[in-house]
This record gives C-alpha cells, sequence and structure tokens, in this order.
C-alpha cells in the first residue's frame, strides 16, 4: 500500500500539474497575440513559470507515486531552493517595505498616499519612465478606476467611501489640490492662473485614460498595494512550501525505506 505521504504528494502536484498547462499556454498565447504593453510584459514570466511548475510537479509525481527515489531527491532539491530563495526575498521584502503607510485625511473614509514616504529603492522602481508606462498601462487595461467611475456616488457618500490605495492615488486628484467635486473620477479643477503646491495637481486630468495615473500619488498607491500583498503572499508561500517539503521528506524517507527493505504490507506515515 502507498504511504499517506506519497498519496499526498502524489495529489498536490498533480493539481499543480493541471494548474501549470493554462499557466504555460497563457503565457505561450501572449507571446504570438500580445497586443499592450501589459500584455507583452506578461508572456515571459507566465512561461517559465508554467513549464518550472510543470517540470517540478512531473518530478514529483513520479516520484511520489511511481516510488523514483532519485526523481523525488530532485524535486525535494528544488523545493528546498525554493523556500531559500522566498525566505531571503522576504526578508528582503520587510526591509525595503518598513517605511510607508497612508496619511488620515480629515473628513474622509480613505487615505492618501505619498511617495517620498517609501524606500528609495521603491521608489525608484516606479520613477522609472519606461518602467512606469507599462505598469500604468496595467492599471488602465486592467480598469482600476472603473468601479468608481459607474458607482455614481453623491459628494458626501463619497468621502465617506473606503478606497483602495491605488484608487485613492490614481483615480482621483489629492485633496490638497482643493478641487470640486462633479463625480468619482471627474473634478472640476480652480481658475486657470491657478498655482498648486503639489504637482500632481497639474498631471490630473477627466479623462479616463489619463485621471491621475502619471501622478506621483498613483505611484505612491501602488507601492501601498504591493507592500500589503508582498507581505502576505510571501508568509503563506512559505509556511506551504515547509509543510509540502516536510510531507516530501516523508515520501523520500518510505521510498528508500521501501528500496531497501521491500514491503507487501506497511502502515502509513
Amino acid at each position: 500500500m502507498f504511504r499517506l505521504s506519497n498519496n499526498l504528494i502524489g495529489i498536490l502536484n498533480f493539481i499543480t500539474f493541471l494548474f501549470s498547462i493554462p499557466i504555460l499556454g497563457g503565457g505561450i498565447w501572449l507571446s504570438t497575440r500580445a497586443s499592450t504593453d501589459c500584455e507583452k510584459i506578461l508572456d515571459g514570466p507566465l512561461i517559465v513559470l508554467g513549464a518550472f511548475l510543470l517540470l517540478v510537479s512531473l518530478a514529483g509525481l513520479i516520484g511520489a507515486c511511481c516510488r523514483v527515489t532519485w526523481l523525488l531527491w530532485v524535486y525535494l532539491l528544488f523545493m528546498f531552493l525554493l523556500i531559500v530563495l522566498l525566505f531571503c526575498s522576504t526578508i528582503f521584502t520587510f526591509v525595503v517595505s518598513n517605511k510607508g503607510a497612508g496619511e488620515v485625511v480629515s473628513g474622509r473614509g480613505y487615505k492618501e498616499y505619498r511617495l517620498g514616504d517609501y524606500s528609495n529603492w521603491l521608489q525608484k522602481r516606479v520613477s522609472d519612465g519606461k518602467d512606469w508606462r507599462t505598469i500604468s498601462s496595467c492599471l488602465k487595461d486592467g480598469k482600476a478606476c472603473e468601479s468608481l467611475e459607474d458607482s455614481n456616488l453623491p459628494q458626501a457618500q463619497f468621502y465617506e467611501k473606503k478606497l483602495s490605495p491605488i484608487q485613492s492615488g490614481c483615480c482621483k486628484p489629492p485633496t490638497i489640490c482643493g478641487f470640486t467635486y462633479v463625480n468619482a473620477t471627474v473634478w472640476q479643477k480652480p481658475a486657470a492662473n491657478t498655482t498648486f503646491s503639489n504637482a500632481d495637481c497639474n498631471k490630473w486630468d477627466n479623462d479616463k485614460n489619463t485621471l491621475c495615473f502619471n501622478c506621483q500619488s498613483c505611484k505612491a498607491g501602488v507601492l501601498a498595494n504591493l507592500k500589503k500583498d508582498w507581505k502576505m503572499d510571501a508568509i503563506v508561500n512559505i509556511i506551504f512550501l515547509i509543510i509540502v517539503y516536510s510531507i516530501g521528506c516523508c515520501a523520500f524517507r518510505n521510498n528508500k525505506e521501501d528500496n531497501a527493505f521491500p514491503r507487501w504490507k506497511g502502515g502509513h506515515a
């Protein structure tokens, strides 16, 4: 009988194998059909990720279910390296994202974000013109402000709304600009000769393809969103991989024992 750990590794890797096929296929499709900057930047990572998951899951699946010890050893080696890589990247993530938090605005349910509040390393990642054009293209393609455009909220309700960092930074002008609210993504500017202390006020445009996508506040909102997601994803991924790695080690031990002392009957481990 198969051991419990071998069965679990086999099931987990079969599921991973199934997921890897659409990821790899999506990357190949984007490499031939991509039409936007956002799509073009995704094809390479998707192909690499899909191919990696495909090969590693096959190694784990065959190694655990067919008792191929050397394949399971290769699988565990990759898992160990991945855990080390994720652990190092998590430490780095916490170091570079320890600064930066939204500022509470009086009379508003949402926070606003300043690029200068974040670490220099993060600021440089969004300050490069080419990189930011790609990021802003993804925000537009992903319709980051569409839910606000369709909400048609009265001014009082909009001011009480809890906006995401991206919605706050990219879909409306900073409060300091003093623009008059028309709707969630349309704001009336003061007289043309008004001088603003915040450069973002001059960058705002009511056109839905412009809004505040070129603003410093939008870049800060993206970083705030990434900061929250990075930390949570990194911790969850490391815990999951350690659990899978531990189960894999049990399956590897079972393979060695069964190869050394074939058993017609066995317990579960």
